[in-house]
């Protein structure tokens, strides 16, 4: 049996984004199976959204000891790099979970 890992992605609003949550949510799968993991539950922060995903994200690592978050891009985190940063330090020093990044940060 492969470890959970969960995942973690924000996508702003507009006529692509359930293609979009689509396609990224197979880029994640793919990728957290190439590492020998399996997908359970991805976090979507929409913009349209009441209760933010990340914090959602935060409590079920916490309620469900899972290690591993898996997210696109930094970029899924904030568009600064400061603030990336802060976040996946967040992650990781609350929950000691790793965070994976697919691909580089987006420019």
């Amino acid at each position: 049996m492969r470890p959970v890992m969960y995942g973690y992605m924000r996508v702003v609003g507009g006529d692509a984004m359930h293609g979009e949550i689509a396609r990224l949510g197979r880029e994640l799968a793919a990728y957290a199976e190439r590492e020998g993991f399996a997908l359970d539950e991805v976090f979507t922060e929409k913009m349209d959204r009441s209760e933010p995903a990340f914090s959602c994200l935060i409590d079920a690592i916490k309620r469900n000891d899972v290690r591993d978050i898996i997210v696109p891009s930094l970029w899924h985190f904030a568009r600064l790099p400061g603030l990336q940063d802060a976040m996946r330090q967040h992650i990781e020093h609350e929950t000691g979970a790793r965070v994976w990044v697919v691909q580089g940060q987006r420019r």
